[in-house]
């Protein structure tokens, strides 16, 4: 009897297994291998998952951070993260990096877009966010937050940044090295949307730097275009097209009214030649859509550019496409990341070998946004 029902045990288990995979199977698109890493009912009480990053760690080491949301607040929670060992193809239970049950002194916090960052040449593995009083319902009045691990993401240490901007902020983009005036810097994309609940507030993106990644300043603004005013933000820092220039690709929204989109609706770029101190003025990437929702934007070893995003109108956020530049070349045509018939937003790479992605980004259904977060694999063409 005992070995039938082991007997038994295998077979579901296998069925399940199965199951599972041909439900992470049922999608169109070049990127491969896609897997769930958290579902929400793995969170009883938690509102959704959403706007995962992942990092490398070191070789088949991959570590994804994302968020879980408290009901009745738009976009703040924990801050949790996963491991996987063997190349994303399963990961571990997550732990947590912040959480909004630890008072800090008489005030209570909640968190929003976690950034991972691994400095080349170091085992420590960052994670950047932002930290919002819990009096609000969203997070656009936060503060810079960060905590470090030095075992693989399996245990983090907060620690507290040396802000020299004192304003709120707002991240989600990945970290940029550069050289300022011959000094290593690191640049870290920001905005800010406090004409959301001030009327002389502004809308507006700029750049983070430090030397140390534990203090702070204000380098820089995007100039807004010569055109007139566009919401410019989330935006995203890669090396650009011609020798030592950096490029940001941001994503945009009507400047006064933040619920509408651009017309047409267009990501926006801003080039630096000086290590990212200064910025030309944004102006409109006619390949690139982008309808209010996150693009990744990044650059290959072989210097391929590649623009991930979500196609259709704005608010829309269900199928991801994407598109490359070779260095000297022109947008390729749009191609499908991934099509599953369900709401899928906030797509983050890293490149762990030469034309070798690793991605991950909150997936949904048809109906609901952000339920899970997935991950997946693409490899450039050759």
């Amino acid at each position: 009897m005992n070995m039938r029902l082991l007997i038994q045990s295998l077979i579901c288990t296998s069925l399940l297994a199965t199951c599972c995979l041909a439900e992470e199977q049922a999608y169109t698109g070049d990127v491969t291998d896609v897997r769930t890493i958290r579902h929400l009912d793995k969170h009883p009480g938690a509102a959704r998952l959403w706007e995962p990053y992942i990092a490398q760690w070191e070789g088949k080491h991959l570590v994804a951070a994302f968020g879980v949301t408290i009901p009745g607040k738009t976009d703040m929670g924990d801050i949790l993260a996963s491991v996987s060992r063997d190349d994303g193809d399963t990961w571990g239970d997550p732990v947590v990096i912040f959480d909004h049950n630890r008072w800090q002194g008489s005030i209570q916090f909640a968190y929003a877009n976690a950034i991972l960052y691994k400095p080349p040449g170091q085992d420590v593995l960052w994670c950047f966010a932002m930290r919002c009083p819990m009096v609000f319902r969203n997070s656009e009045e936060s503060q810079l937050v960060g905590a470090f691990s030095a075992d693989g993401g399996r245990s983090w240490s907060p620690v507290e940044m040396a802000m020299h901007y004192t304003g709120p902020l707002i991240v989600v983009a990945g970290l940029c090295e550069t050289q300022i005036d011959g000094q290593k810097r690191y640049l870290l994309p920001a905005h800010r949307n406090t004409l959301q609940k001030d009327p002389h507030g502004s809308r507006d993106q700029f750049v983070l730097s430090s030397s140390t990644l534990l203090e702070w300043k204000l380098e820089g603004y995007i100039p807004q275009p010569e055109t007139g005013k566009v919401f410019l933000h989330e935006g995203n820092i890669a090396p650009g097209d011609a020798p030592g220039e950096l490029k940001m690709i941001m994503r945009t929204a009507n400047y006064e009214n933040d619920r509408l989109g651009t017309d047409p609706p267009r990501a926006f770029s801003s080039v630096s030649s000086d290590g990212g101190r200064t910025w030309s003025p944004a102006q409109q990437e006619p390949d690139l859509h982008n309808a209010k929702s996150k693009g990744y934007f990044g650059r290959a070893t072989d210097g391929t550019h590649l623009y991930v995003y979500n196609d259709g109108p704005v608010g829309q956020r269900a199928a991801m496409r994407y598109k490359i530049k070779p260095t000297g070349g022109s947008w390729s045509d749009e191609k499908t990341f991934y099509d599953a018939g369900i709401k899928n937003s906030y797509p983050t790479l890293i490149e762990v070998a030469p034309g070798d992605f690793r991605a991950v980004w909150d997936s949904g259904t048809p109906d609901s946004h952000r339920t899970h977060i997935h991950f997946g694999k693409l490899k450039l063409p050759q």
